[in-house]
């Protein structure tokens, strides 16, 4: 396979990304993008490339002959823009979570995809961490037969996170920032939720550390084929021991068997009417978190873009796509306006409102 050339724009959360490009046979990291000098000067060191990769211009990095494809790791209410310009400029795209921050602009997305011809890639990177990964195999060899139901969660104390000046604003929201990748983990199993209700709040110290939206949540949805699905995830709050709890799972529950895979242990436990195993992955810690302790795990995105990568040289479509990036984006928008009205909201009358009918599961 030929390599590809890679372009970050958003050098912050981008820095898992120019790892897994740098450690990758299938790439070549070829751009670095970002408005803070200091931050580009700092990566270049950091992954030993030239500082002449760096630019301040994002312009610039899409007229560089040398990107095959953009990374877009911008404060989630700049997707739609950055990701428009990069399809114009006929660059593929991984955007990270979530792929967009409302449906305002999701058809204007769609669009610039279609008429650009470039795939587009929503970076759900918890997809390709290895307790998912087996969990997905299990489900896909039909070990745990029909599916009844699928709950998952995501409990983390990312005080830390509201140091960014733009955690602070209305743009920033907690349901999409924070909950995208359980609610993505819900929609890999059952594509054809239909209706969600749910309710949330603000928590005490999210008031004081001045957040505007709701960072605590409980969902519940229902499919049209019939197995049942809740979502939890509070973020501003301490959370039980790791020992005890993961900060993320989805546990799978069917007619045969039932799996539970976390994060960020490395876990995965699973069982049926004549077995009952722990799984463990902890040889492979090294491989996905390469620094900053637990909160960078950058061998999720080395396992996505070479994932990406096999998926343009065989001219395969990708997943989660535009398509179904914005689908998820719309399940978020039925939770926020079910948590305002205090009932249940149904998918396909939140994507009718938008022009997106088609896409309705």
């Amino acid at each position: 396979m030929k390599k590809l050339g890679l372009g970050v724009l958003g050098l912050g959360e981008g820095r898992s990304i120019i790892s897994a490009g740098v450690h990758s046979s299938l790439w070549d990291v070829a751009a670095l993008c970002d408005l803070n000098e200091a931050l580009g000067r700092e990566r270049c060191a950091e992954f030993a490339l030239p500082a002449s990769l760096y630019t301040r211009d994002y312009a610039a990095l899409l007229a560089n002959p040398a990107v095959d494809v953009v990374g877009i790791y911008t404060p989630d209410h700049l997707h739609a823009d950055h990701v428009i310009a990069a399809l114009r400029a006929g660059k593929h795209v991984v955007c990270t979570k979530p792929f967009l921050h409302d449906l305002s602009r999701a058809a204007e997305v769609r669009a610039a995809a279609a008429a650009s011809g470039r795939r587009v890639m929503v970076g759900q990177s918890s997809r390709f961490f290895a307790p998912f990964t087996r969990q997905r195999e299990h489900f896909e060899a039909g070990v745990f037969g029909a599916l009844n139901s699928v709950e998952a969660y995501y409990n983390a104390d990312h005080r830390w996170f509201l140091a960014k000046g733009w955690a602070k604003t209305d743009a920033f929201k907690w349901l999409y920032g924070g909950l995208s990748h359980p609610v993505d983990f819900i929609r890999w199993y059952l594509p054809d939720v239909e209706e969600v209700m749910g309710y949330s709040r603000l928590s005490e110290n999210g008031a004081q550390l001045g957040l505007v939206h709701a960072d605590t949540f409980h969902f519940i949805y229902k499919s049209r084929s019939g197995p049942i699905a809740r979502v939890s995830g509070t973020y501003t709050s301490p959370v039980t021991p790791n020992t005890r709890d993961s900060n993320m799972s989805c546990v799978l529950r069917g007619a045969l068997g039932a799996g539970q895979a976390d994060y960020y242990e490395l876990r995965y436990a699973w069982k049926t009417d004549t077995q009952s195993v722990v799984e463990t992955f902890e040889d492979k810690d090294d491989y996905y978190f390469r620094f900053g302790g637990h909160s960078h795990h950058a061998g999720e995105y080395q396992n996505y873009i070479e994932y990406f990568a096999r998926c343009l040289a065989d001219g395969r479509k990708p997943t989660p796509d535009v398509d179904e990036g914005i689908v998820t984006v719309a399940l978020m928008q039925a939770m926020e306006e079910s948590c305002a009205s205090g009932g249940p909201v149904k998918l396909r009358d939140v994507l009718a409102r938008h022009g997106l009918e088609a896409l309705t599961p």
